[in-house]
């Protein structure tokens, strides 16, 4: 039954629940002004001894001190626990779990909405947002389907926190987390703390259905787009762990339509290659029902059309830019990751908490980065914070000494570095100038803020 079809969207909280901290993903343009979000922290007072030390850390720590963002609900050791029976975690222990809720999550509904609907066909792409809300309330994908089973309607909420998906498939309210560098170059998880963000109600948009008709087999088949490779390969274990995770656990409860779950991974490689649309050829000559990924916005803008066109829903655990907010994806394409509205309001206000008065800001030219800078600058100035700068980059610029001499020479209280793992080279010519996290309030964002931009910086690449 398509209950979803008749449900609306319900009008969303506006401001911040004070939970924790986290941050964003994609973009369209620098001109994209954001809409108003409100963002308060309930943890401890963290806004003392938040800028920069001008003396030099120990060394191995030049990064110590620099704070980022990430879409992120504190992970539960149990779920730690149940990843890392994964296939993906035991070939190597994960230090990062960047969106591995998220992608559980995505899993876990599309199961759900195809039991709902009683096909792996595009039609269960309609149950989607009504999983996710207005419902009995359950945590697992075993509660869940017992509602269904029983004739009911749920609203799944699940590791990632409570989903209520808007009626373009996009998630308006989000928990953030709040990352900081200390010893070693590794994250300091001590000072992490949680921050929860809301669009306001004016953000609502209606429920909308598929027109594209695609039959089912009776089998649900999941097809993999993370980035194996390319400069978002750090967000690869963890969000792999998640979707095997998911896959194993329904399976374990007697999976969907009275058949086990199958998962066929693949390759998104990055934008300057063409591994993307490779993979995504190849899971649609498979047949695959729904495809989890791109995690990077700009790599899922090169495959959305010819995904949706082919009736298969795509769900990203980690898609940010305000450029698929209204897409044309005939109603097949959803996300976990919240939009860069939250995102660069939360960027922002960090800044602005901190007491800086005037910030650089130092972007990846793509559509990750273009969207998120452009609400973060917008967000800077209304708080009255000078932006003395915004310079794009090409992600596969050989050296980044000009850009940051411009930085060096505007010399900003504060950097914001919307990057992927190429900020790690950035942040090493930043320390050898001066301008590193040891002289300057240094943020970054989920591009960038994990473990992995630690190692890499350490190892040199």
């Amino acid at each position: 039954m398509q209950k979803s079809r008749m449900r609306q969207v319900g009008a969303l909280l506006v401001g911040l629940a004070l939970v924790a901290a986290s941050c964003g993903d994609d973009k369209k343009d620098s001109t994209d002004t954001a809409a108003p979000t409100t963002v308060a922290d309930t943890t401890a007072d963290t806004t003392a001894d938040t800028t920069a030390d001008t003396t030099a850390p120990a060394g191995g720590s030049e990064l110590a001190g620099m704070k980022g963002t990430t879409p992120l609900l504190e992970v539960s050791q149990d779920f730690k626990d149940r990843l890392a029976t994964t296939p993906t975690a035991t070939a190597a222990a994960l230090t990062d779990y960047n969106y591995a809720a998220e992608s559980y999550d995505a899993v876990v509904v599309i199961a759900l909405a195809a039991a709902l609907a009683g096909t792996d066909g595009s039609a269960m792409a309609d149950e989607i947002v009504g999983v996710t809300k207005d419902g009995e309330k359950c945590t697992t994908f075993a509660d869940c389907a017992a509602i269904i089973e029983a004739g009911g309607d749920p609203d799944y909420d699940g590791q990632s926190g409570p989903i209520s998906l808007n009626g373009n498939g996009e998630p308006l309210e989000a928990s953030y987390g709040v990352l900081t560098f200390g010893e070693g170059n590794q994250i300091d998880d001590s000072l992490t703390t949680y921050i929860t963000a809301a669009a306001p109600e004016s953000a609502a948009k209606p429920l909308t259905t598929t027109d594209v008709v695609r039959e089912g087999d009776g089998v649900l088949n999941i097809g993999g787009l993370l980035p194996q490779t390319g400069n978002l390969a750090f967000l690869d274990p963890p969000e792999e762990a998640g979707v095997e995770l998911a896959i194993a656990e329904i399976n374990e409860a007697g999976g969907v339509l009275g058949a086990d779950v199958t998962y066929s991974p693949g390759d998104s490689g990055d934008t300057t290659t063409d591994i993307a649309s490779q993979t995504a050829d190849r899971l649609i000559a498979e047949g695959v029902d729904a495809i989890i990924g791109a995690a990077s916005s700009s790599v899922t803008l090169t495959v959305i059309d010819k995904i949706t066109a082919a009736g298969i829903v795509q769900y990203s655990p980690a898609n940010t830019s305000l450029a698929l907010v209204d897409y044309p994806d005939h109603s097949l394409y959803f996300r976990n990751a919240p939009p860069d509205d939250l995102q660069g309001n939360v960027i922002a206000q960090l800044v602005i908490d901190d007491g800086n008065s005037s910030a650089y800001l130092l972007v990846r030219n793509d559509a990750y980065g273009t969207s998120l800078s452009g609400v973060v600058e917008a967000a800077l100035t209304a708080g009255g914070v000078e932006v003395l700068g915004v310079k794009l980059y090409a992600e596969d610029a050989p050296s980044f000494d000009a850009e940051v001499d411009e930085i060096v020479a505007a010399d900003p209280d504060a950097i914001v570095l919307i990057t992927f793992n190429e900020g790690s080279r950035i942040l090493k010519t930043m320390v050898e100038k001066g301008i590193g996290p040891a002289n300057k309030a240094v943020y970054g964002c989920d591009g960038n803020i994990g473990n992995a931009l630690g190692d890499d910086f350490n190892a040199g690449k």
